[in-house]
């Protein structure tokens, strides 16, 4: 896309989007460009619907993906080139939600007990105990962890949101345990290899995955399934979903509402107006 890219890239940067969706979105655009390949000036509304149909028909591509790539495709023609009406009639796709395993304290436990790296069993261990992010949970300083108010502080989270969560003894404890053979020199906590940046994502991944085959847990287990496991587990625990919102550093309540869903324990103990019919607590009419 030439100059055109140049100036998305400018544009994404303006708007403070993280690193990885500017090289995203900048991929889809130029993927979307190169399938007509004609320039993007060039192309409108009928192109746009063209191609949304093309990634459906393309059955590799899931709903997820697709949504990338038509926000990707709005960006570069609503911002980039002023041109919001070629994008004005998207058809988002319509998303299965799906309700995530949650762990068992059990699983949980025997998952931890086979990590072997000191640093990715922390991070993990950051990931369920105070439901961080993966991302959030590697890109943690070492000033971030206030062991005497008992509180790490999570900075430039998702939509550059700064918050607190509690410093859990035991996380401390796996902290420490991993500061005094590390001794990473600073400011970050979880160096990557070189001491260069930040330890990556994908190797924390791959090591829980490695620990997951050892400890014979069948279910799918991934960072983000041990952060659910976190907002589960609390609500379970009677904590008030409000509280649960901060911590998870969700914007919505409706969006943490969701673990109300996934927790069966608390879908369970919910009274049935079917059982209280003959009683005192039966429905009045209205």
């Amino acid at each position: 896309m030439g100059d055109v890219r140049d100036r998305m890239r400018d544009d994404l940067r303006l708007r403070c989007y993280r690193q990885g969706t500017q090289d995203l979105y900048l991929a889809y655009a130029t993927k979307f460009v190169a399938h007509f390949m004609r320039p993007p000036a060039e192309l409108g509304q009928e192109e746009v619907r063209t191609f949304q149909l093309y990634l459906q028909d393309e059955r590799k591509f899931q709903a997820g993906t697709i949504k990338g790539y038509l926000g990707a495709i709005r960006f570069l023609y609503a911002v980039t080139l002023g041109r919001p009406d070629v994008v004005a009639g998207i058809i988002w796709p319509r998303m299965r939600h799906k309700l995530p395993d949650i762990l068992a304290g059990a699983e949980i436990e025997a998952v931890f007990a086979h990590i072997e790296a000191l640093r990715y069993r922390a991070i993990l261990m950051a990931a369920y105990g105070v439901g961080l992010r993966i991302s959030e949970a590697c890109r943690l300083c070492i000033g971030d962890i206030d062991s005497k108010r008992g509180l790490i502080h999570v900075r430039d989270a998702k939509r550059g949101r700064d918050r607190y969560v509690m410093l859990p003894t035991r996380l401390l404890g796996a902290l420490r345990e991993y500061w005094r053979v590390a001794r990473p020199p600073g400011p970050l906590l979880f160096p990557g290899e070189g001491r260069t940046g930040v330890v990556s994502p994908a190797a924390v991944r791959q090591a829980l995955r490695a620990a997951v085959a050892k400890s014979g847990v069948t279910k799918r287990v991934t960072p983000h399934i041990l952060r659910h496991s976190f907002a589960t587990h609390l609500l379970e625990a009677g904590t008030d979903i409000r509280t649960i919102q901060v911590l998870l550093g969700h914007a919505s309540i409706r969006t943490t509402a969701h673990y109300a869903q996934v927790s069966g324990r608390v879908i369970a103990a919910t009274t049935s107006p079917l059982d209280t019919l003959g009683t005192s607590e039966a429905p009045k009419r209205g």
